[in-house]
Parts: C-alpha cells; structure tokens; sequence
C-alpha cells in the first residue's frame, strides 16, 4: 500500500458532493469525471494524475464508495480533514476498479482522491458513493467490507507463492460478493482464481474460471474486465502450448483496450503477444510487439512496465544468442527495478542475468546471479521464485561437472514446487533432475524422472512441457543405444510441436530423429528428416527479415543439423549433394546479407544456396581451385569414461573444385589426432600459434577458442612449431596435395570452417620442408558463394579516388576490464615507418598521431580507393566492446554507455559504404573474431558487408621490422601485376628470405577477390 498524503498540496474543490439525506438505503450517487494532464493534479511520488472531491460525513455512518474506469487502473484514497488517511484501495473494486467499504470515525468533511494507479494515466471515471442504512445495512456493509479483505489478502497470499491459501481467501471472497449481489466483486474474484490455478498448473480448472469471469464483465458491460479475462484466458491457453488460440485471444484484448483507450492494457496485451511469438520461436514478431509495448509504457511513464518489457526484450536477444545486448536489457531492467524498489523485479532481473551469462559458459558469474537473486526471493517469501533459482543453480553446477551438487539443488527446487502446488514447476524440476543423471550415465534413473515429469504434463495439459518431457526421454534412449525407442520418443514429440506451432521445437526433433536414424544405419531415412529440420530453421530465420545479428546467433543454433545431414549423404556415397549440404550450412547469414545490399530494393533477403551447376561456375569465374572443409563430429565411447558417450572429432570432409569443374571428394580421419595425439583439431591449430609465440591483443583474456587443459605426457609427441605445422598439413593438404595445380602462380582458395579459419594456411610443411605458400598463391573465403557475391559487388560498386594511409593514431585509453581504470593501448612506432614508407611508394602522404581522429577517418575511408590501417586490432568479446580498430580519439566526443573514445567498432564498419577496392588491416588479429557456425564475425567481415571486394587482414600481431617489409613488397608487386593474391605471395617469399620464421611472413591472409 502507497501512502500519498505528504505529497499533496493545495487541495481544491472540482465537484462536491451534498451530504446524504436520513432514511431507507439509497441509490448509490454517481459523479462522472476526467483525469487530465491539463486540469488534473500531478502527484510527484509515482507521476500519477489525481482528481478531488468532498463531501460531508456522520459518525458511525457506513459508506460504499467505488472508482471504476475503463481507461485506467483506479486507485482510491479517503482522508479527513487533517489529511489522516482513513483508508485507501487498489483493485477492490473487481479487475482494475477499488472500491472502499469505510464507517466514519466522526462527523466531519471528508476528501476523496480519484487516483490512477499508475504513472501517467488518464482519461475517464465513474465515482459513485452509497450510505448503506435500514434493515440489514450494516450487516451488507459489513459483509462486503469482509469480502474486500479477503480478497485483498488472496493477492497478498499470491505475491508470495501461497497459492492455495488465496485460493481459499479469494473463494471466500467470492461467496460473500455473491450473496450480496456484487457482480463486479464476483467476476474479480473468478479472474483471481483463474490466476491461482494457471500457477498451479491447473489450466482447464483456470480456463473454466476465467470464462466465468468473461461472462460476467460482459454481462455488466465492463469492458475493461472483458479485455482482462481476455488477456488471463490467453495466458492460460499460452501455458498450454495452445498457441494459435492465445493469439487469437491477446488480439481481442488488445482491440478492445485500444478502443476504450486503456493505455497500460494496450501495453500489456501487446506484452503477452509478444510472449506468444517467443515462445513459437518468431523472434522477429517477438521483438516488434514488445517494442511496441515498450513505447507505451515510455509514454505513460510507468516505470515497472519499462522493466519488464526490458526483461522481455533480454529474454528474447537470448534465445537468439545476442547475450550482450540481453545483457544490457536485463541490466537496465535491474537498475530500475532498484531504482523503484520492487525487490521481485530485482530478483527476476538478477535471475535473468545469471541464465545469460549461464549461456555463455560463465557458470562461476551465473551462480553469483542466482545466489543473489535466491536471497531476495527468500526475503520476500516468494517460495515460487526460490524453486526456479535453486533449479537455476543446479543446472549451473551440472555444467561444472559437479553433479551431486546439482542433483541437491534440483531436489531442493522439487520439494518447493511439490510443496506449492506448482505442479509444472514440478514437472520441469523433475526433467532437470533427469538431466543430471542422465549426465552421470544413469540412465535408467534420468527415464524415471523424464517419466514422471511426462505425467504431470500430460495431467496438467501442458503441451509444450510435454513435448520437452518425450525430447528428454528420447534423448535418454538414445544414449542407452536404443535407437528405435528414441525415435518413438521423438515422434512423438515432434506430433505435439507440429499441432502447437512450436517451430523451434520441431525442427530440434527432426534433427534428432535424424540423428537416431543414421545411427541405425538408415542413412536414406535420416536424410529426410535432417533435410526436413533444415527446411523449418530456414523458415524460422526468413522471419527475422535483415537483421544480421539474429541471424548470425540463430545459425549458430542450427549449424550441427547441416554437419550431420552431411555424414547421412556421404554415407550413400552422395558426394557432391554433401558439397551443396555444406555450402547450405555455412555463412548463410553473410551471404543473405551481401545478396541484400546488392538488391536493396528487395524487400525478401532470401537467397537460394548454390546447387553443384553454380559452385562449377564459381570456379571457373574465380580461375581458382576451390578446397571447402567440413568437420563432423561423433559420439564415442571412450576407454577412460565407459558407459558414457563422448561427443568427439570424426571425419573432416574435403571437396576440391578446380576451373574445369571436375568436383574430387576426401575424408580424413580424425580419431587418430585425439586417440594417439591427445589432440582436438580446435586445439591442434591453437597450440601451433602458441609454438609459433604468436598472441593477439585481448585485454579481457576471454576470447581464447579453447580451453588449454593438461595433456597426457606420453602422447605429447607434437611440440614444436615444425612439427604441428607438418601435422596440419598432412591433415589438411596431403589427402588433396595431387588435386591442387602444379603452377605455383594458380590460385586455390580455402573455405575454412570453425578453428580452421585460424590456420596459418601458407606457413603449413609438407613432408620435403617446403611451406605451402611456395607451391601456391593462396586465398581464402567465408563460403564459396560469398565469392560470386564478392565478384558482382566489385563490379557494380563505384570506385573512390586516392589511398587512405593511417599508421600509429594517438591511441585510445581502454579498461583492461569491468570497473578498472581506463589505460592507453600502447604505441606504434613502427606501424608509424611502414605507413609512411607505403604513402612514399604510392605517392600520397601518411595520416599518424593526432590526425587520425575517428570521425575525420570515417569521412575519408567513404571516398577511398584504398584504405591501409596501420594500428592495433581487437578481439571480439561477450563482455566488451567487440572486433575493433584503434583510431585516434575525437576531441569533442560525447560517449554513449559502453563507447570507447576512438575506437571503430566492426559494428560501425558494418553500416558504411565504401567505395575502397581493397583494406589492409596491418595490426594483430584483424582476420581473428567470434567463431561462428557463420564463419567469422569480426572486421574482415564488416569491411566485405560494407562494399569492400577483398580484405586482407593477419591471424596474429607480426613484429614492426618484417611487417614494413612485407606490406611495402606487397604493394610494388602489386603495383606490377594489379593482382592482389599474387602480391601478397611474392611478398611473403621476399620477407620469408630476411625474416626466415614463419611467425614474421605466414600471418597475413587475403578474402575475397584476387584482383
């Protein structure tokens, strides 16, 4: 309860009201009114508008006054004429109405507050007040007097997860309103129970009352009750994965709040909506409702509505894999439930935080989340919140391998949910349960718990809940090797996602059968549902229209259905349709965006994968061969784990295309690398760059690709860079070495996937000791249509004028992390020499220090032809800042939150358009980024995004003295021959003759076109 009092002020008279004649009970007097921004009073505390009225009042005299709208939540407030507060309501009065039952304490004029209950409300009411006297008028009073406290103590009950006890306050409540004809109490106290069975998991117990409630708001004509049992009636039928009927519902709350001009419901109803598409997966649509919504509670000021819809909107960014912007929502959505003091809120917030940074692999911080939030809710007696945060914590600790741990906390969370009735947080702690044994290899126990969970849903009617529930139990087969059980499961499953419209789901479960499929060796069949899984996640990302960034986070999701469909075909010996599979599941996000800049005038940025016809004239038009690699993987059953399988490395596909079209297929097998080297290919390429003494320039120490863990001493038989950089080629060259042309001036250019795109390709040894860059001109490509895009948008882009050449900017100052004092990146003296020495050479003037400010930068690189960057490079990062370029900083730069002075981000590069034919980024790790199922996000990929046909970019940071030499020898060759490819390698074999290790020559690597 709110106490108003000391901010009012200056009270007038806008109506009064005469004082009640002796007699018989009377019709209640009726005072039709208006909240205004104009003419209302502004109450500071919580931006509410308020109207006044008086009247006179009798000692021992029982009064009903009621405040119903149907623009705002009504709020009620009586004091006498010192000001004391004699009472006040919220929601009393039946939905969003209050409605006070007061005995005067003394003869006297009382004031009445018609009050919205929220920030920036307004629009019309009705004030009516009845002196309840005669035979049985006290007793009525009293009765519904009663009937307000209890149902006030339901919601108070509720708040804190008493579900049953306000089952039984609001159904005393709705006795009493009953026997005393208050239809509007009664159609509350229907609603009310509604809610108290959808949280415990009793949706047609739920359904049945909301209808009740329905019937009566629009029996009275409230419509504003109507809209709500609306709303309740979707929430119910969202619960139970009935999506299509929740829209349909939202839709008709939203149209009639939008026609009685109830602002907060409009939010609200749009909220749910928003809701709704999540769930089905239809994150775009998702993100527009809650927009939508947001906008509005921005308009009224509601405060708490703005921190919920933040929340949402970070609920969504995660599901779509942008933890750093779900990161700011929910943290935006803390700050202000701090700010407002809603110790729930905060404890939601807080909870959303840690499943965030869960996500990302950040247990340790997700665990410090949850504990914090766990304290609130225990302080504030949400018992309900406590269950989920115990849950959260357990399936924390599961992802630590502590699963005794979690195993605790999960049985914790169970015995709460049991505890209050809430049987689908019941149902969803017994899965997470089953989870953790099935992790243990107990699968026998993770079945019995997947069973019971599969029960509750299938009592309760939750359809989503029990798809999941047959999921987890077809998962669970399939690790025991019962196949043909999985697969039931799955079918299952995948019937009830079908008839909701969970597209998310069912593309999960025809991946899965699939998956269970070939394992049964019935490779044709898996095919099909592999095929059919590709084509739903391909649905789901047409409907994030342009958006990049989804897309990118979504495929990153969906990429492994592309892996193992893949392995399905290659198991038939369908070589070339595994070449199409492959080039389906890579850098489609990229290629859709490249295909929509080309054709801007193309609202549907779909773009078909290329068939085997057009990747045979790809390269043809490139005059190149084309190698792609494909990783898969496999689960194995390992020695030093048995009855637990292991997912590992298997095969690492390899198709080489050359000019004539003549497609070869390889495979190489991986197991070798892992069972005798103790090695991933992820960690072969890391530990080469670390023989190499190669390290980038990350200032949060987060961005390393993998975990270096202990190896077993008697199987490190690979140390020294010579030696991984002979075992990378023999992996990745010699199963093809025959396919590749004889000229050394030929190009072949490599299409990369996952830890691949970090392999230093030209400084890879073959048996005899000659580095590959001496037998080849090398390239390399996110995919291979990425490259008949990058081919169209050189020819149809105009070419700027002139060569932008920056070296060592005044640095920018960068926290080294969170909170910590910002520091200057450490200067470049020698990126200074090389830009003035390539200026010399192509006859214009170098930009270093101070006139290489940020925004004077930006406007030159939109009209070059040629853009050389001479400076620090930085990494991607969850946490930070992302991929980005040190420029000098602006001196009347006013920062944004999270803006670095001087820094162009791969964001900002991403939305310009420049005319330049080709970017050197002479700085360390400019070609690194954030490894993706879409190949690499990072500057490479901003600058070909932002009309640039060939980048050429470094694996790591190269000494000053080598660096100089071989940029100034790529540009007199490339001077020569107007051949970029060319250039790079003869440059590369002049400062491989000076600087023999190939720490000083093999970083550089170009994308894009040669020419």
């Amino acid at each position: 309860m709110r106490l108003a009092m000391k901010a009012l002020g200056g009270l007038s008279v806008l109506l009064v009201w005469g004082q009640a004649s002796d007699g018989m009970a009377q019709t209640a007097q009726v005072i039709e009114g208006e909240i205004t921004t104009e003419e209302s009073y502004f109450l500071d505390q919580d931006g509410s508008y308020y109207n006044i009225h008086w009247f006179e009042g009798k000692a021992g005299e029982q009064v009903v006054i009621t405040l119903e709208s149907e623009a705002f939540d009504a709020y009620l407030i009586v004091v006498d004429e010192e000001y004391n507060s004699i009472a006040e309501d919220d929601n009393s009065g039946g939905g969003t109405d209050a409605q006070l039952v007061v005995t005067w304490p003394a003869d006297g004029t009382y004031t009445i507050l018609a009050n919205t209950a929220r920030g920036g409300e307004t629009g019309a009411y009705r004030l009516s007040w009845e002196v309840m006297q005669g035979t049985g008028a006290n007793h009525q009073a009293t009765e519904l007097s009663e009937a307000n406290r209890l149902f006030e103590q339901g919601s108070q009950q509720y708040q804190t997860s008493q579900f049953n006890a306000a089952l039984q306050s609001w159904e005393q409540a709705l006795a009493l309103y009953r026997a005393a004809g208050n239809r509007q109490g009664e159609a509350a106290s229907l609603g009310n129970l509604g809610l108290a069975y959808l949280s415990l998991g009793q949706y047609q117990q739920a359904i049945a009352l909301q209808e009740q409630s329905l019937t009566i708001a629009r029996e009275i004509g409230n419509r504003q009750d109507e809209a709500k049992s609306l709303n309740n009636l979707g929430l119910a039928y969202n619960a139970l994965g009935e999506y299509q009927q929740a829209l349909v519902l939202h839709e008709q709350s939203l149209k009639i709040k939008r026609e009685i001009g109830d602002r907060q419901g409009e939010a609200a109803s749009l909220a749910s909506l928003s809701q709704v598409y999540y769930l089905l997966g239809q994150h775009q649509q998702a993100i527009t409702f809650q927009e939508q919504s947001l906008e509005i509670e921005h308009k009224i000021g509601n405060r708490q509505g703005i921190g919920i819809s933040f929340a949402s909107l970070g609920l969504i960014y995660h599901a779509l894999g942008q933890y750093q912007q779900a990161i700011a929502f929910h943290k935006q959505s803390l700050d202000i439930n701090r700010d407002i003091g809603d110790r729930r809120g905060e404890a939601t917030s807080l909870g959303n935080l840690g499943n965030v940074y869960f996500a990302i692999g950040q247990y340790r911080q997700a665990i410090a989340f949850h504990e914090q939030s766990l304290v609130i809710e225990r302080e504030i007696g949400d018992r309900r919140g406590v269950a989920a945060s115990l849950g959260s914590l357990g399936n924390a600790y599961r992802s630590l391998g502590q699963y005794q741990q979690a195993i605790a906390f999960h049985e914790q969370s169970l015995d709460i949910t049991r505890d209050i009735g809430d049987r689908q947080g019941e149902a969803a702690s017994l899965g997470n349960l089953g989870n953790a044994y099935d992790d243990l290899g107990q699968y026998q126990q993770a079945i019995a718990l997947h069973e019971q969970s599969l029960e509750i849903d299938r009592d309760i009617g939750n359809r989503q809940g029990e798809a999941a529930s047959l999921g987890n139990l077809g998962n669970a087969y399939y690790s025991l090797g019962q196949y043909q059980q999985a697969i039931a499961f799955h079918e299952q499953s995948l019937d009830i996602e079908r008839e909701i419209g969970d597209q998310q789901g069912e593309g999960n479960s025809l991946n899965n059968l699939g998956v269970a499929l070939q394992n049964l060796d019935r490779y044709s069949e898996a095919e099909q549902q592999l095929l059919a899984a590709a084509q739903v996640y391909e649905s789901i990302r047409a409907d994030l229209g342009n958006n990049d960034a989804n897309r990118v986070s979504i495929f990153e999701q969906q990429s492994n259905t592309y892996r193992t469909l893949q392995q399905a075909q290659i198991a038939q010996n369908k070589t070339t349709a595994a070449l199409e599979t492959a080039e389906r599941g890579r850098a489609r996000a990229f290629v859709e965006l490249l295909h929509h800049r080309l054709n801007s005038d193309d609202t549907n940025p779909q773009i078909n994968p290329p068939n085997l016809a057009q990747i045979q004239q790809i390269a043809q038009e490139q005059n190149a061969t084309l190698v792609e690699y494909s990783i898969t993987v496999d689960a194995f059953d390992l020695d030093d784990n048995p009855g637990k399988e292991t997912t590992k490395e298997s095969t690492l596909y390899i198709w080489v295309i050359p000019p004539n079209g003549e497609i070869s297929f390889r495979q190489v097998d991986l197991t070798p690398l892992w069972r005798d080297d103790d090695l991933s290919l992820w960690e072969l390429v890391q530990f080469t760059r670390d023989a190499l003494g190669v390290r980038g320039l990350n200032l949060r120490n987060l961005n390393r690709l993998v975990a270096v863990r202990p190896r077993d001493p008697q199987k490190q038989k690979l140390t020294d860079d010579d030696q991984l950089l002979r075992k990378l080629h023999s992996l990745l060259i010699e199963p093809i070495a025959d396919l590749l042309p004889q000229d050394p001036n030929e190009r072949v250019i490599f299409i990369p996937q996952s830890s691949l795109f970090l392999v230093p390709f030209p400084a890879l040894k073959n048996a005899a000791g000659e580095y590959l860059i001496q037998n080849h001109t090398i390239l390399t490509a996110p995919s291979i249509q990425t490259l008949s895009l990058t081919r169209t948008q050189k020819r149809q882009s105009p070419l700027g004028d002139g060569a932008l050449i920056v070296g060592n900017p005044t640095m920018p100052s960068i926290a080294p992390d969170f909170g910590e004092t910002p520091q200057p990146l450490a200067q470049l003296p020698g990126a200074e020499q090389e830009a003035k020495a390539i200026a010399d050479l192509l006859n214009t003037n170098a930009l270093t220090g101070n006139a290489t400010n940020k925004s004077a930068m930006v406007a030159q690189m939109q009209n070059a032809e040629l853009i050389h960057l001479a400076t620090h490079g930085l990494l991607d990062d969850i946490r930070g800042i992302g991929s980005a370029i040190a420029l000098a900083p602006d001196p009347n730069f006013n920062p944004e939150p999270g803006q670095v002075n001087g820094l162009l981000t791969a964001e900002e590069i991403f939305d310009l358009n420049l005319k330049a034919d080709l970017v050197v980024l002479s700085a360390c790790d400019t070609g690194r980024g954030r490894i993706t199922g879409d190949g690499v996000v990072g500057l490479s990929r901003s600058f070909i995004a932002a009309g640039v046909p060939s980048v050429l970019v470094s694996l790591w940071q190269v000494p000053d003295a080598p660096t100089a030499n071989l940029m100034t020898e790529f540009y007199r060759q490339r001077e020569q021959t107007g051949d970029n490819a060319q250039a790079l390698r003869q440059a590369m074999l002049t400062t491989m003759a000076q600087h023999p290790e190939p720490s000083n020559w093999a970083a550089f690597t170009l994308i894009g076109e040669a020419e």
